[in-house]
């Protein structure tokens, strides 16, 4: 499972807040590896939220533009772990988590939605559904009827 979030998408948003959280505490060096795992289980928190309403095929087959809200989501959240790790936490990282982890419970609730590239198999499907059917609705797909009234009548 890849992250959602990279370290270089975190170092491009929070430069200097990530140096200042992440800092080892022997040498004061930015800890990669740490960060790197913050990042993993923040990944791994929003498909645990997420799994409500989406498989896995479906997170997997995100469009750019839901890959971009789980990014941010996945950076709040794991800068929060992070600074938890260090013991740096602060009031703004912390309601940064909160709000993070409130959307993705809305969106998994279905008052937000993602939108795929293309309906995964076995999926909840994307914007590019045929015809006039929604993201999340049934669809029934069953054989010819054999008995209707026009055949009946025939007999």
């Amino acid at each position: 499972m890849i992250a959602f979030a990279t370290i270089s998408d975190l170092e491009g948003r929070f430069r200097d807040q990530l140096t200042l959280v992440a800092a080892d505490e022997q040498t004061g060096l930015r800890d990669d590896l740490r960060i790197g795992h913050g990042l993993a289980d923040a990944s791994t928190e929003i498909r645990a939220i997420l799994a409500a309403r989406y498989s896995t095929a479906d997170l997997s087959s995100l469009d750019e533009t839901s890959m971009s809200v789980l990014m941010v989501y996945c950076m709040d959240i794991a800068l929060y772990r992070i600074a938890l790790a260090f013991s740096r936490s602060s009031e703004n990282i912390k309601e940064r988590y909160e709000a993070a982890i409130k959307r993705l419970e809305a969106i998994a609730a279905g008052k937000g939605a993602l939108t795929t590239a293309t309906p995964a198999p076995g999926g909840t499907g994307g914007e590019d559904l045929p015809g006039d059917i929604g993201q999340n609705e049934v669809v029934l797909v069953a054989p010819e009827r054999m008995f209707t009234r026009e055949r009946l009548s025939r007999i």
